[in-house]
């Protein structure tokens, strides 16, 4: 991924966008979850192997996950991608990652949903990491669509 600028917001701190993935990727992702029931993990387990940078997929294997360690995984996957694309993308460790921008969403969705996965398998130090983490990149919090 191309490096992108950092912008600095009115209150100083750092703002990182995610660039954009290839249309190529998106759409085979769009397609995997409009298959039927029984091809949706498979076709998105397809993706996440052919562009395994490729955050969403891997927040689509944990979202088609139903047992939490599985989903665990999966989402554990896409947050070590994603803060790889986030410093690939000029972020140093703090600063704003927000809900806003769509491109950060497949990182902020897997860390929302290791969140998730951490509470059910009652990894509690863990859930609590990830609430305070997901609350320092976006302070106007998780949107109810999430």
């Amino acid at each position: 991924m191309p490096e992108q600028p950092i912008h600095l917001t009115t209150g100083g701190l750092p703002e990182t966008v995610i660039p954009q993935y290839e249309a190529e990727a998106v759409s085979a992702l769009e397609e995997a979850l409009r298959a039927s029931d029984s091809d949706k993990k498979k076709m998105a387990a397809a993706v996440a192997g052919r562009w395994p940078r490729y955050l969403d997929a891997w927040v689509a294997l944990g979202n088609l996950s139903e047992d939490p360690t599985e989903a665990y995984a999966y989402f554990r996957v896409g947050y070590h991608r994603g803060l790889d694309t986030l410093r690939a993308s000029g972020w140093r460790g703090s600063g704003y990652v927000r809900w806003s921008e769509h491109t950060n969403n497949g990182f902020l969705r897997a860390l929302l949903g290791l969140h998730r996965c951490a509470v059910a398998i009652n990894e509690l130090d863990e859930a609590e990491r990830c609430a305070q983490f997901l609350m320092q990149l976006d302070p106007s919090g998780v949107p109810d669509s999430e």
